[in-house]
């Protein structure tokens, strides 16, 4: 006869009390998990195996993970139970029971007027980088070096005394690097800390996509018309320094 796989299925339950209940922007966008409202508590329900041991998890202060079993409740990994499982719960999908809510912070250090406290966090996936932000006065002795179709290959714009070029592959530069998630260009290695966060802010702050918004690792971010890139050159390079010369 064969053996039922359904009994290696486990199912996850969790709590949290209501009142740490902004840390779950953090998991928002994982659609599948379903939360619950029991007085003071908050239920949540539907994890993978994968989401139950992710760093997102793991960070969550007061969160406290269950197995269901025979309608009682198990600390993970524990062999006796902590308490039945609760009935009469209104489940709801918990992007769409979570609200997302903008603050206003007074950063202007990036350079635009309307700020919101948006925040960065280290990302435990790679990301192939697609920009750099470079100094102009660090590398314009290495660019007569790079061969002609290297150059071809990427577009730039100068900002002040720094250089934003973007492409593949990438010129290896001393700079900064950025990935790009929907028209944002993310800093290698982070992330927002809501991942959701990106086509909310997209709609928001770039509805027509005519822009990049460039981020840096303390939440500020520049917007940048794409519309004002063009193609990188050692001549529209030697132009720009003259043009610098003149001012």
């Amino acid at each position: 006869m064969a053996e039922d796989s359904s009994d290696s299925i486990k199912t996850f339950w969790a709590e949290l009390p209501k009142a740490d209940e902004d840390f779950l922007g953090a998991i928002r966008d994982w659609k599948n998990v379903q939360i619950a409202m029991d007085e003071e508590i908050i239920w949540l329900k539907g994890f993978t195996d994968e989401q139950v041991n992710s760093s997102d998890i793991q960070q969550l202060p007061n969160f406290i993970l269950y197995e269901l079993r025979d309608g009682l409740l198990f600390r993970k990994d524990a062999l006796v139970p902590n308490k039945k499982m609760r009935t009469a719960l209104l489940w709801t999908p918990i992007d769409k029971a979570l609200k997302l809510t903008f603050p206003i912070s007074n950063n202007n250090f990036f350079g635009i007027d309307e700020k919101f406290d948006v925040k960065l966090k280290p990302s435990e996936e790679e990301q192939p980088a697609i920009a750099l932000l470079c100094s102009i006065s660090d590398v314009k002795e290495l660019f007569v070096t790079i061969p002609k179709f290297k150059l071809e290959k990427l577009d730039w714009i100068v900002m002040n005394d720094k250089a934003l070029l973007m492409g593949t592959p990438l010129l290896s530069f001393p700079g900064k690097t950025f990935w790009v998630k929907d028209d944002h260009l993310l800093p290698t290695g982070f992330d927002f800390e809501f991942k959701n966060l990106s086509s909310l802010l997209q709609r928001k702050y770039n509805e027509c996509n005519e822009d990049w918004l460039l981020w840096s690792e303390n939440g500020s971010v520049l917007n940048i018309n794409k519309e004002d890139f063009r193609k990188l050159s050692v001549s529209s390079f030697r132009l720009t320094e003259k043009s610098k010369e003149w001012n």
